[in-house]
């Protein structure tokens, strides 16, 4: 391993050479000079790894050479030495970007310390940086998957609002991926070294919701037995992601509302309001406009929200990426599990082609995940599949999933049997009507306010 540079800058020449010895005896590569003049001199033309920069000095002190070392982008690490008279010098200099400093005289093991501490600094800003670049490359647009017209004009729209602040409302039903756009969205904007926080608002009970959002103070209610950053807070810089905004009580919409026109929060049992800079991205598979006509979704967040709306279309609507989506898949879990499929079958792929793929994307990825670690061989054939895309149907489930509202439920029923009447009569309305047994100006109506095609 290829030993660390350390440059020493001190106008005593025994602290030079004493630093001198100790360091090389560490395993160090070490260099001394008196003067910040020559300090600079030398970082100009050589990179060293870490700095040990003497605050008194005559001609240039401490201070100035650390501006100056700023000012010419030197990234190496600085550690301050300081006298006792200069320790007040020695805190400022950390103020303005010095890593640490160690106070005249010390013991040779303080300095090592310093150096240790700021290695392990050193290696998990490192770290951090390599997992930043992970997650770009991972959430990238390139990396959504698709060629068909509806993802070209997703990805043209994610290229264009990647680049502003304002408010995204993504629609879509589950299962098309809301979350890996919005992550796209994010780490694609200037915001993309900032957090990235997603809430699923319809996971968390309303009476946690707004401690989830806002934060608490320690003894702000019964449980509260120590303060707690609000996801608001946690985003600060960054963006915010609301899934499921459409499952936020009246309530909860209100003090959203009030976040999002003040940029500021209040956590709960606090009166102190916390500045954030936040980007919402929400997303919803419900019809928002709708529930703002049923009264059940506030009119004025829905604006708010709503300012660049993007809807991601259903697979069964863009089949000509299935193929794309396909190769994707079998790389990516190849390479986790250590697998070597070569992919499916001509019958195999007709068969995926001519699903209808209730869940999406992410059913087809579950699908080709289990039928890759099922195959006894290279190549996935139709046994390996199941058998709801043999059959070439969904696999039954109770359409109103997790849903306990009976008034919900009737109106997922309600939209699905629509939906299966217009299928059935290949798009005749007045037919569709018929067999649904209500009146042709009612089927419009509802058809208008499921925002239904056909």
């Amino acid at each position: 391993m290829e030993a660390k540079k350390i440059l020493i800058v001190d106008d005593e020449e025994p602290m030079r050479h004493m630093l001198s010895l100790i360091l090389k005896g560490e395993g160090y590569e070490a260099r001394a000079v008196g003067l910040g003049r020559e300090a600079l001199e030398l970082v100009a033309t050589q990179t060293f790894d870490y700095l040990l920069l003497d605050v008194a000095m005559p001609e240039m002190d401490g201070l100035e050479v650390l501006r100056a070392l700023k000012e010419k982008g030197v990234e190496s690490t600085v550690i301050m030495m300081s006298a006792y008279g200069s320790l007040d010098a020695a805190v400022e200099a950390m103020k303005r970007g010095a890593y640490d400093y160690v106070s005249k005289p010390f013991k040779p093991d303080e300095i090592l310390l310093a150096l240790r501490k700021a290695e392990e600094r050193e290696s998990l800003r490192r770290e951090n940086v390599r997992l930043r670049q992970e997650v770009r490359r991972d959430f990238s647009f390139e990396n959504l998957v698709g060629k068909s017209e509806g993802m070209q004009k997703v990805f043209e729209a994610i290229k264009k609002i990647s680049e502003y602040k304002a408010s995204v409302l993504i629609t879509g039903e589950s299962g098309t991926g809301k979350e890996m756009v919005a992550r796209s969205i994010h780490y694609n904007s200037s915001r993309g070294g900032g957090p990235f926080v997603a809430v699923n608002c319809g996971a968390i009970p309303e009476t946690l919701l707004e401690s989830e959002l806002f934060g608490h103070e320690r003894g702000a209610f019964t449980d509260a037995k120590r303060e707690k950053r609000g996801s608001f807070e946690l985003a600060h810089q960054g963006t915010l992601f609301l899934d499921e905004i459409a499952e936020t009580s009246l309530t909860a919409q209100v003090k959203l509302l009030r976040a999002l026109q003040e940029g500021e929060v209040k956590r709960l049992g606090s009166e102190q309001p916390i500045l954030v800079d936040v980007r919402i991205i929400a997303a919803t598979m419900r019809d928002l406009s709708l529930a703002v006509a049923e009264g059940k979704f506030r009119e004025d967040l829905f604006y708010r929200l709503n300012v660049l709306p993007l809807h991601l279309p259903p697979l069964r609507e863009k089949k000509d990426d299935i193929p794309l989506l396909l190769e994707y898949y079998i790389h990516k879990y190849n390479q986790e599990h250590h697998l070597e499929v070569e992919g499916f079958t001509e019958e195999a792929v007709a068969l995926l082609l001519e699903y209808s793929w209730p869940g999406n994307v992410r059913e087809l990825e579950n699908v080709v995940k289990r039928s890759m670690i099922l195959t006894p061989g290279r190549k996935i054939d139709a046994h390996c599949l199941p058998p709801e895309v043999l059959e070439g149907r969904a696999p039954w489930r109770e359409p109103w999933g997790e849903e306990y509202s009976i008034k919900k439920a009737a109106r997922i029923m309600e939209e699905q049997l629509i939906r299966k009447a217009l299928k059935k009569t290949k798009g005749n309305r007045t037919r569709a009507a018929r067999i649904l047994e209500i009146s042709h100006p009612a089927l419009l109506s509802k058809i208008k306010g499921y925002g239904i095609d056909g």
